[in-house]
């Protein structure tokens, strides 16, 4: 059995000679990495892998910088994105093995009258809701400016602001009808960590996870902090299909907060799942519950079947094992 952490940075564009792929013997991971760069343009494909037995294989291919043709740091540091809602999912089910949250129970007991709209209340929308996608809540990144990657990029989110932007359209759904990913579940996830705990959502999230699985390369950046502390390939965006590449390294990630935010590396995400997975992480009935999954709609060219538990996706291999991610 092999678990595998794999990052890409970067968007389409032309690739420098520099990330050419290596005459040397390569194995599937690499060659799957070459072909993002090579054949989808990508500047660079980080990955990370541990086996069975514990023996870990980072890769890089590609280039770092695109102007200087640098070339990709092995395991560096990268946005994890919504990497992010597995964390904190597990802080959240870690309240709930402590006896402090309740998986059915609505988040308007924990947030009184903050989940309120058209078609919302947060009477009817549970905890397991939230963090299942089933809450039927509109998702605030589709209001968000029409350039994220522009300007506005630089511009400092609170928690709040985002479930303003939510809160002021109509719900998808009643809740636990149907199945709609929405980030809005897990800012509201992160809210009810500091609401349980009293403290920052980031401090949990170290305390919790970070620190006692010896993740070095992780962490929730703090107010303000748009760059990357350690060794990182640049991150690029482009407005549509062969467009320029634009450089957008350096951008305020509090528009993603709790379901978003978070700086890893292949490694440190490899060994964050396999602790999960593992047991570590959490008492076996709560990592049952994460574990237990309802189905996703059908995504249009999808080779597999993909189902969501509680801030985990299952899918399934060709091989006829499961594979689960963020």
């Amino acid at each position: 059995m092999l678990l595998a952490a794999t990052t890409v940075v970067g968007a389409a564009g032309a690739v420098p000679a520099s990330a050419a792929p290596s005459a040397r013997p390569k194995d599937g991971v690499r060659a799957g990495l070459e072909r993002l760069v090579q054949d989808d343009r990508y500047p660079a494909a980080l990955a990370s892998t541990t086996t069975r037995g514990g023996q870990v294989r980072d890769y890089a291919v590609g280039v770092a910088d695109l102007r200087t043709g640098a070339r990709a740091p092995v395991d560096g540091q990268v946005r994890a994105g919504s990497n992010t809602k597995t964390f904190t999912a597990v802080v959240v089910l870690q309240l709930v093995g402590e006896g402090k949250v309740e998986l059915d129970t609505p988040i308007d007991h924990y947030l009184p009258g903050l989940v309120r709209g058209e078609g919302i209340d947060g009477r009817a929308i549970t905890v397991r809701q939230l963090l299942q996608h089933t809450s039927g809540l509109p998702n605030y990144t589709e209001f968000l400016s029409a350039e994220p990657f522009g300007e506005d990029r630089h511009r400092y989110y609170q928690p709040r602001d985002l479930l303003d932007l939510a809160f002021t359209h109509k719900a998808l759904f009643a809740p636990g009808t149907d199945w709609s990913y929405s980030n809005t579940n897990y800012i509201l996830a992160g809210l009810l960590i500091e609401r349980i705990t009293g403290r920052p959502f980031a401090e949990q999230l170290s305390k919790r996870v970070i620190e006692p699985l010896g993740l070095r390369h992780t962490y929730v950046p703090a107010a303000g902090d748009e760059g990357l502390r350690d060794a990182h390939p640049r991150g690029y965006h482009a407005s549509g299909p062969g467009g320029a590449l634009n450089d957008v390294t350096e951008m305020d990630p509090s528009s993603a907060w709790a379901a978003g935010e978070l700086v890893s590396s292949p490694s440190d995400l490899s060994r964050f799942f396999s602790a999960l997975l593992g047991g570590r992480l959490l008492k076996p009935a709560q990592l049952t519950e994460m574990k237990t999954t309802v189905r996703m709609p059908d995504r249009p060219g999808a080779a597999a079947e993909v189902r969501y538990g509680l801030g985990l996706m299952r899918t399934q291999l060709s091989c006829g094992k499961a594979a689960s991610t963020c």
